[in-house]
């Protein structure tokens, strides 16, 4: 059975950094799309960024362009978000996604993403 697992989130100070990382199974989601969302309490599920399966094409949302870095290793079957400069308005729950296997097209609907994770707890104080 896929499954795609979280870790990384926690409690950080505005201005600090934290990587999340994704753990794929059960197939290696090398051909997909894969991204991370994100929810605040009371907020809709909110596109974070995507990255197509070479690597070479990643795409950001307007809040955290030039602070946020999404990379995947398809050899470890491993997806990463390195966030720097958080600030309060980034906490949320953090969910790894994947799209279809040979989409090509990223979307920022949550709809359009098939595999979701759990999601990992991310905590920015001011």
């Amino acid at each position: 059975q896929e499954q795609l697992v979280e870790s990384g989130g926690g409690l950080v100070q505005a201005g600090g950094s934290l990587r999340l990382s994704c753990a794929a199974s059960g197939r290696t989601f090398s051909r997909n799309i894969m991204g991370w969302f994100r929810q605040a309490p009371g907020k809709e599920r909110e596109f974070v960024a995507a990255i197509r399966w070479s690597g070479y094409s990643t795409f950001y949302s307007e809040p955290v362009k030039g602070r946020f870095t999404i990379s995947r290793d398809n050899a470890k079957t491993m997806l990463y978000l390195q966030m720097n400069d958080l600030k309060p308005e980034d906490t949320a729950v953090y969910y790894c996604v994947a799209r279809a296997e040979g989409i090509t097209v990223i979307t920022a609907r949550a709809r359009d993403y098939e595999y979701w994770g759990q999601g990992t707890q991310v905590t920015v104080s001011s």
